[in-house]
């Protein structure tokens, strides 16, 4: 193990539901892999076998977990409007913003993220800024299969590829990104 890895160890965030370092030298703490770490002393070091592998990823790269038989895995970033069904949220009791500034918000935060987010920026972005109460998990809905979501939003989620994030999603609910993660 290289000496800066010295101090660092993986712990494992349930709120976010994802693996962190951790430096108890200097008390910092980090979604990204450390610098000067190999992908060989991101797995030697302390807590790596059981958090990275409870995310299902290993040498800090995201793998998809397996999914239940025809289920989907998604997070998703929420902005809420005037018209949703509940206009209101976790951040605001009386959402009052047009569809069309709940539009231009999402695509801001796509923006943002670029082509290919990984799951920890998004996850980031989402407990801010998502008007969903899923923003205390990052975003993350967990499994669900046919059926069990508004239809353009299953829609979505199932046209994607695992790590693939759609475009602008309307539903009844508001407006979204979505993130597929298995």
């Amino acid at each position: 193990m290289s000496s800066s890895a010295s101090g660092w160890e993986v712990r494992f965030s349930n709120s976010r539901q994802l693996p962190y370092f951790y430096n108890s030298s200097t008390k910092e703490s980090t979604w990204q892999e450390p610098q000067g770490l190999s992908a060989d002393d991101i797995v030697k070091l302390p807590g790596a076998a059981e958090n990275l592998q409870r995310a299902g990823s290993t040498g800090g790269q995201q793998a998809a977990p397996a999914a239940p038989s025809g289920q989907v895995r998604a997070s998703h970033l929420l902005v809420k409007h005037a018209n949703s069904r509940r206009p209101s949220s976790w951040k605001e009791s009386n959402i009052t913003r047009s569809p069309q500034e709940a539009e231009q918000i999402i695509r801001e935060h796509i923006e943002t993220l670029g082509d290919k987010p990984s799951p920890q920026k998004f996850a980031e972005l989402a407990s801010v800024h998502s008007d969903c109460s899923s923003a205390r998990q990052g975003g993350d809905l967990g499994f669900f299969g046919r059926g069990q979501m508004q239809k353009p939003f299953e829609e979505a989620t199932y046209a994607l590829p695992v790590g693939g994030m759609s475009s602008v999603v309307q539903t009844d609910s508001g407006t979204h990104i979505i993130l597929r993660t298995a």
